[in-house]
């Protein structure tokens, strides 16, 4: 047993894996051991010269730890840094469950910008559901209160009854749990081949994802994965959610002033008007409507009443015939 608590460690830490005696003691259980008390497998590693002593690190007891009740309840998000073989700064921009430390979404980026924020958001909303809330740091990409107006992400967000929370500034411990999830990573990362392309560091990111999510015990999740406790309980709605059945699409206005949509494996056009060509959008689709709002400004471009039998819809904004500048 000694052996094998030794050559468990000396693996998992090799793969930059986690490799604590909490860690070690589940691979154990998964192999059919009967795995020691965590405070002997310390022993172990102590008397083996694998643990480095960390005098000055702060204890946990001094932490004020908070957790959401259910999945979905919070989601956390903030980006990092990592480099390719050449150098190159890429950003890597992270979706994570408060309540189980699920990895929704994990995405290379040169650089992460606000529109990759959002289109990032409604993918993992596709996947997993629209949250109740969100918790970022103040960062330009998550919020523009402090220079005036609103982004589009937080124009996104009261659309589909979604609470924003920003943490105070200068005060990173408010999102502790994607600040403790990007060491990870990034301790993974360096027992990796370094990335020559930005298609590579994807790659690699979405193999650490699947370990993560499924494979790799958390200490916050009593020693369930995230992926098993992120599906253990029902997922918490937002507050307000919209009613009925919707999809949401992110995107620009074309230079014709029109936005293609399909629909029911038909492609229809929807006219907003060529005074909005290239702007950013949000498209809100239900069952007999679709709306489009101008990301910049919350703006409403156009409405279209949803028509299967035709393949243009029109503004019913505007009165029919030819627009001003069109």
């Amino acid at each position: 047993m000694r052996a094998r608590v030794i050559e468990l460690r000396v693996a998992l830490t090799g793969q930059g894996l986690d490799a604590g005696p909490m860690t070690i003691a589940w691979h154990l259980e998964r192999e059919q051991l009967r795995a020691p008390s965590t405070s002997t497998i310390r022993r172990i590693l102590h008397g083996a010269n694998l643990i480095t002593p960390e005098p000055r690190k702060r204890p946990k007891s001094s932490y004020t730890r908070f957790e959401a009740a259910q999945p979905n309840e919070t989601w956390q998000s903030d980006f990092t840094h990592w480099r390719l073989a050449d150098g190159t700064d890429i950003e890597i921009l992270n979706w994570l469950d408060d309540h189980s430390r699920f990895l929704l979404s994990c995405t290379a980026h040169r650089p992460v910008t606000g529109d990759l924020v959002v289109a990032t958001f409604l993918t993992a909303t596709e996947q997993h559901g629209v949250p109740a809330s969100t918790l970022t740091d103040n960062g330009r990409v998550y919020t523009a209160r402090f220079g005036g107006g609103r982004n589009a992400f937080e124009y996104l967000l009261p659309v589909l009854g979604v609470r924003q929370k920003n943490g105070s500034p200068g005060h990173p411990q408010t999102q502790g749990k994607i600040e403790r999830f990007h060491q990870t990573l990034k301790r993974w990362l360096a027992a990796q081949p370094a990335p020559d392309t930005l298609r590579e560091l994807q790659a690699q990111l979405d193999r650490f994802r699947d370990h993560y999510n499924e494979r790799r015990p958390h200490r916050g999740n009593d020693r369930r994965t995230p992926g098993d406790r992120y599906r253990a309980t029902p997922n918490a709605r937002p507050a307000s959610p919209r009613e009925g059945h919707f999809r949401i699409r992110y995107d620009h206005v074309g230079s014709n002033g029109k936005m293609s949509l399909r629909r029911a494996a038909r492609m229809h056009h929807l006219g907003i008007g060529a005074a909005h060509r290239g702007k950013r959008v949000l498209a809100l689709i239900d069952e007999t409507s679709a709306t489009v709002i101008h990301l910049d400004t919350g703006e409403i471009l156009s409405t279209h009443t949803i028509d299967p039998t035709r393949s243009y819809w029109r503004n019913q904004q505007q009165e029919p015939g030819r627009w001003p500048g069109s």
